[in-house]
């Protein structure tokens, strides 16, 4: 008798056998450290990422400010939760009063000074070293107590970013995965300081937000960004070949490798320019020929093609 057939590991799972094969002993998740209280959060950024993560956290029943530099962009960013939260009552996912409670829990500001009693600051600005630690430092500038910084960061340093800050052991990698209320994955990344209660209290918080966090250690392109990346430029190299169309790739790895979205889609849904930005970092890093961004990818870049935010990038978006 043949052996039996076993159900496919999906992209969560696969990530955290990764993440036991790459994480040394004191990096992994210890169920005697106690994390950190949190009760408030603050996102800064309110883009496609930061309005995501500021859902979530307000679903689980977190205080949220959600900080930007101008009121149409957090305007924007409401108006988008909202809609999400509306979508998700009209399927029977949450109901009505779910929504209420997660609007009720939201605060949006402009003024950075409002976040200052906040337990956790989650940044979620472009994918830029100095706009990072510009974040960091700013936060430091006005927290009115302890607190843990966490980025959202894909792919740049966790110990870089810390680089010079008061409490390099506070600050950690939570990298979330769009559209952040449905992904369920989370990268808690450990920077070289981070401290064992700060690395704990990324798990804790992305539990709470039904998460499933995985750990990694600070290196380029953490877990995810590493094999996602090298997938989808791969990928976008075969469309540039005329091996196949992107639907067509995009079909062969959902339905031959189970996975829930192909690499083209994705990327449109991440956005060209991002990817371009990654790919970038991540070939000066290790200066791989599979990291070095295809021709295709820097063209359509330049003619401001980005995916899904632009309405077209691999597919036309304008037209679903």
């Amino acid at each position: 008798m043949g052996s039996p057939t076993r159900p496919a590991l999906g992209a969560p799972r696969l990530l955290q056998i990764f993440a036991v094969l790459v994480t040394p002993e004191n990096e992994k998740s210890d169920e005697t450290v106690v994390p950190l209280a949190v009760a408030r959060i603050s996102v800064l950024g309110a883009g496609t990422m930061g309005h995501g993560i500021a859902q979530v956290a307000a679903m689980s029943g977190y205080e949220v400010i959600l900080c930007d530099i101008s009121e149409e962009v957090t305007g924007r960013a409401l108006r988008a939760i909202d809609a999400n939260l509306s979508k998700g009552v009209e399927r029977g996912k949450v109901t009505e009063e779910e929504r209420e409670r997660t609007l009720a829990n939201i605060r949006a500001t402009t003024d950075m000074g409002e976040t200052a009693p906040s337990d956790l600051f989650v940044e979620a600005v472009p994918e830029r070293m100095e706009l990072k630690r510009e974040a960091l430092r700013e936060v430091e500038r006005v927290a009115a107590g302890d607190f843990v910084f966490a980025t959202n960061t894909s792919s740049l340093s966790i110990t870089e970013i810390a680089r010079g800050a008061r409490r390099p052991d506070r600050v950690v990698g939570m990298h979330f995965f769009n559209p952040v209320h449905i992904m369920r994955l989370l990268e808690v990344v450990v920077g070289r300081e981070t401290s064992a209660e700060t690395a704990e209290t990324g798990r804790a918080v992305g539990r709470r937000m039904r998460k499933e966090p995985i750990t990694v250690r600070d290196v380029p392109g953490f877990a995810s960004s590493r094999l996602g990346v090298a997938l989808g430029l791969e990928a976008m190299r075969m469309v540039e070949q005329g091996v196949a169309s992107a639907k067509d790739i995009d079909t062969a790895m959902e339905l031959g490798y189970n996975h829930p979205m192909g690499p083209l889609k994705l990327t449109d849904l991440v956005g060209l320019d991002v990817r371009l930005q990654i790919a970038e970092y991540l070939y000066g890093e290790f200066g791989a020929e599979g990291f070095r961004p295809p021709d295709i990818l820097r063209r359509m870049v330049g003619e401001g093609k980005l995916g899904k935010k632009s309405g077209e990038g691999f597919y036309k978006w304008s037209e679903r």
